[in-house]
């Protein structure tokens, strides 16, 4: 089995490579989506939540509010390891289960968003940074995102640097430019992970 990390600024592009090597059959394992699943209503998660910051944190549907939620927990670093010692674990069971029905010869890429920002490249055999631009970012943000300019640039300045993520970086997926040029560059970089993993 070949662990590889996949991390990107937000606006790189990096769902984009995701979506491609996943239909390319690794098997990918999104971090911020077992998040959301592992607080679902219905769930311990969303239980334990609620046991701790009161049912305030509910939409009227009985889902977490997310932004709610976040305006508690960001603003108080107490509250915020409170719910992160109630989400990682649960999040970090669900990717063992992944990872353990995964194939012994499967390539398994982690979808990691903050990969840098918690140092957690010696966890993986190889580490992806699909890179932009901060400029071609911010485009992206504005254009896909309809993100206001002030509010996707501070996005950009919260997450690690370009040179900090390009520093752990085995590989680099270049997304500047078209569609087919990143088929292209996703199609080499899969051409080596199947060497790596066969080896």
């Amino acid at each position: 089995m070949l662990k590889v990390g996949l991390t990107g600024g937000i606006g790189s592009g990096k769902s984009e490579v995701s979506k491609r090597l996943a239909a390319a059959g690794a098997v990918v394992i999104d971090a911020d989506r077992i998040a959301r699943e592992v607080v679902e209503p219905g769930t311990a998660g969303l239980a334990e939540i609620v046991e701790a910051f009161g049912d305030g944190i509910l939409l009227p549907d009985g889902a977490l509010d997310r932004e709610k939620l976040g305006s508690i927990v960001f603003a108080d670093p107490e509250k915020l390891k409170v719910l992160n010692g109630i989400v990682h674990p649960k999040v970090g069971a669900r990717v063992g289960e992944l990872q353990d029905a995964a194939p012994q010869d499967a390539i398994v890429v982690y979808d990691v968003p903050l990969l840098a920002e918690n140092n957690l490249a010696p966890l993986y055999d190889v580490v992806i940074v699909v890179d932009a631009s901060d400029e071609t970012r911010l485009e992206r943000l504005r254009k896909f995102r309809d993100m206001p300019e002030a509010a996707a640039r501070a996005r950009i300045q919260a997450q690690a640097s370009r040179a900090d993520r390009l520093k752990i970086a085995d590989i680099v997926i270049d997304n500047e430019g078209s569609l087919d040029a990143l088929d292209a560059r996703v199609a080499e970089v899969l051409a080596v992970l199947q060497a790596r993993a066969n080896s």
